[in-house]
């Protein structure tokens, strides 16, 4: 009876995003995967954690039973009068219909630590292209659409390790390559490399693309727009002393987000800004958690995209940089996650020109401390993470910005 009631009526896919899903990561990649092949799906914001709604297909159903990720069958009927409750509640739909293509900015060369981005995608079986400089400053970026920023260290100090790892041959190499990089196209040091660089993401936003990035390179990226034409480098960046006026020099109307920030331009100090509160963080301890902020999709579609999750509160988790000073932010910018009540902010977005980006502090969310050398992290063990569906997210953006965002 069962085989003959799907052939009579039309069926839909129906993925809860709920605690009552086995595998939400892995069911952002179910999503991506359907829309590589061609099948719509629609995402039900604010709705069971923001559940997702899929044309019914073989195809899905051999995706959803290869990885496990909780599903039903709900007939159109029951969809009609589900959508029926949206106008009266605070919820929408928004279309899913071509799969973004993905691109991670990240080095070639090892580095000691790992990119919980990079990790996050490849468990949820999402396809990705990495680039670098030379994609940067070539074409690279006019084939994605959504990018996500490696903790890179755009003012070009090597996320100041200097002091503490100047000497390992790892440190030594990253410097070795990024010298090379330079002079190959053509840059007097890594610093300029590194801001000509940084306009070009800002270029990419303002044409109407996507840009996540976490850690150190939000902040980094609007020190270095910020700082044109400053000499911010102290002695073992650049061979020259700091400008010591560097912090009167700084123009933030070049900036993505952040404004008034002072630099911490000694060697020495492991701080880029003041706009920075880890040390904060790192005193209230692993017991620490930030509150998503809740939207309503008829008004605020993106922000509520980027905030779709199974619970609001989300433990802490510390990075090089951490989370925002609440003071720091552009007015234009909206607060996605917060300690209400402090000046800390953890999770930003915001428009530039056509485009979006968001900003999320911290390295790791499965992880409150990750020293450089730590080994990864097994995602296979929190494929219910809050903090890595903050991530996955923002991968969905520019797919449903067609029909339903910004025009």
């Amino acid at each position: 009876m069962k085989i003959l009631f799907e052939f009579l009526v039309s069926l839909y896919i129906f993925i809860p995003m709920d605690k009552t899903q086995f595998d939400h990561l892995r069911a952002y990649g179910v999503v991506y995967n359907s829309l590589r092949a061609g099948i719509k799906a629609e995402w039900l914001l604010n709705y069971r954690g923001g559940s997702f709604l899929i044309e019914d297909s073989k195809i899905v159903r051999e995706l959803l039973n290869i990885t496990g990720v909780s599903y039903n069958l709900m007939p159109e009927e029951e969809v009609v009068s589900l959508k029926e409750q949206f106008s009266k509640n605070n919820f929408d739909y928004v279309i899913l219909e071509n799969a973004p293509r993905i691109g991670v900015y990240a080095p070639p060369y090892y580095e000691p630590w790992d990119d919980p981005v990079i990790m996050v995608l490849n468990y949820a079986q999402i396809p990705y292209r990495q680039i670098y400089d030379d994609e940067v400053l070539g074409t690279g970026l006019l084939e994605l659409d959504w990018i996500h920023l490696h903790h890179e260290d755009f003012t070009g100090q090597f996320g100041k390790f200097f002091a503490n790892y100047g000497n390992t041959d790892w440190y030594k190499k990253q410097v070795k390559f990024k010298e090379s990089i330079a002079t190959q196209h053509g840059f007097s040091s890594v610093i300029e490399l590194e801001r000509a660089v940084a306009r070009r993401f800002y270029e990419y936003i303002s044409n109407g693309k996507y840009l996540f990035a976490m850690c150190s390179a939000p902040i980094t990226l609007d020190i270095a727009l910020a700082s044109e034409g400053v000499d911010i480098a102290d002695v073992p960046f650049d061979g020259t002393p700091y400008d010591p006026m560097c912090n009167n020099k700084l123009d933030y109307s070049n900036t993505f987000a952040f404004r008034d920030f002072r630099l911490f331009p000694q060697y020495y100090i492991y701080e880029h800004s003041d706009a920075d509160m880890t040390q904060v963080v790192a005193q209230w301890g692993e017991d620490a958690y930030f509150t998503l902020r809740e939207f309503s999709p008829k008004i605020d579609m993106v922000p509520s995209i980027l905030t779709q999750n199974h619970t609001r509160v989300i433990t802490e988790f510390l990075g090089q940089d951490t989370g925002f000073r609440r003071d720091k932010l552009k007015s234009n910018v909206v607060v996605l996650a917060d300690v209400p009540g402090t000046e800390y902010v953890k999770y930003i977005y915001g428009e530039l020109g056509k485009g979006f980006f968001s900003f999320l502090g911290g390295h790791d969310p499965e992880d409150f401390q990750h020293f450089v050398g730590d080994p990864p992290t097994d995602v296979a063990k929190y494929k219910n993470s809050p903090g890595y569906r903050l991530i996955l997210n923002n991968i969905l953006l520019p797919s449903a910005q067609k029909k339903r965002l910004k025009t």
